[in-house]
């Protein structure tokens, strides 16, 4: 036991961003830095008022210092920007753990499968833009998702048993994607940034793209492109934006650009670079648009709006589906919800 609360009272402190010493300060020095570095060590674990204290200092519950279910993270890819601190960094992978602890135990609770099976495992090493059209093509004939809209990625993500972490955490940061205990990919953005659905979308698929793909020889800037191309490939296939705007443009209209976006969940920036990689306009114009949305200060908030909406459900039905089964207590069901009981039991309906 005490090795167990020692590994998630680190990882609490970690994703809360606290050194011993700020704890302690957040603690009002209840408790000393001396014996917070005992907890950590694992050579004591404190008694329950303590654990109150603490719980409440880092925004978990009790139970969470005891949780053992299986949560190894392997190598973590960040989309960044280069000021974001290593602090900043071990915070979103904690805090990353720590939803997925809640979520896989649920999943282990009610048995079921969690394996994930990569369509494009052999496709081959992606190097090219065309390449990258055809591995897009691919995964949406595999996910049977012919050429019109996808309504809803991030339940699409998470029904083809890949994770989405959705986290609150310092503009410095996008998203993320790795794997968790070898098999489970996860994918996680940053609501502080990436703040609307479209933006959510893309930069979903973005980070599936680096999940699923193998690239060739090619530097990471030329990577970030590839993957930025999949993911306007899979919101909007070449014969999806060809039917809309025809093979060859001279001009687009910020009418037309907004109509689309509003049908396919893809920005107009993000179409109007799918246009020019589909060679239905040239680098020319390209280039006197990107320039004109500058000029209307539209590069962060365009002049048309996505109405759909980007969440998906499963975890809470889970969650309650194994609260009507019994397989959980309704303390249970609040711990693996982060909540306290009494707050927990406010939102439910008796039947």
């Amino acid at each position: 036991m005490k090795a167990v609360f020692a590994e998630r009272f680190k990882s609490a402190r970690l994703m809360n961003g606290f050194s011993l010493q700020e704890l302690a300060d957040a603690l009002e020095n209840k408790v000393t830095r001396q014996a917070l570095h005992r907890y950590e060590k694992g050579e004591v674990v404190p008694d329950s008022e303590k654990i109150g204290w603490l719980s409440k200092v880092m925004g978990v519950t009790p139970d969470y210092f005891f949780r053992s279910t299986k949560v190894e993270l392997g190598d973590v890819e960040y989309r960044k920007l280069d000021k974001m601190s290593s602090k900043e960094a071990v915070a979103i992978k904690e805090k990353t753990k720590e939803y997925l602890s809640r979520y896989l135990e649920l999943e282990e609770i009610l048995g079921l499968p969690t394996e994930f099976v990569n369509p494009l495992t052999d496709f081959h090493n992606v190097t090219s833009y065309e390449q990258v059209n055809q591995a897009a093509k691919a995964l949406r004939e595999a996910w049977d998702l012919g050429l019109g809209p996808i309504f809803n990625i991030v339940e699409l993500l998470e029904d083809k048993h890949i994770k989405v972490v959705k986290l609150k955490v310092d503009d410095d940061f996008d998203g993320l994607q790795t794997y968790v205990n070898q098999t489970i990919p996860v994918v996680a953005y940053n609501t502080k940034k990436t703040n609307k659905p479209d933006r959510i979308r893309f930069t979903l698929l973005h980070e599936v793209a680096h999940l699923l793909l193998h690239f060739g020889k090619v530097t990471e800037k030329q990577k970030e492109n590839l993957c930025h191309q999949f993911a306007g490939a899979m919101l909007l296939p070449e014969e999806t934006i060809r039917e809309e705007l025809g093979q060859h443009r001279t001009k687009l209209s910020p009418q037309e650009l907004g109509n689309i976006k509003k049908q396919y969940g893809i920005s107009m920036q993000a179409i109007i670079m799918r246009a020019k990689d589909c060679r239905i306009i040239n680098e020319h114009y390209t280039k006197q648009l990107f320039f004109f949305f500058k000029q209307m200060d539209w590069r962060i908030d365009e002049p048309v709006d996505y109405e759909g909406v980007e969440q998906s459900n499963r975890f809470e039905q889970l969650l309650f589906r194994a609260l009507a089964e019994e397989q959980i207590s309704m303390s249970k069901a609040a711990v693996l919800n982060n909540q306290p009981l009494a707050e927990f039991k406010k939102q439910q309906l008796i039947f």
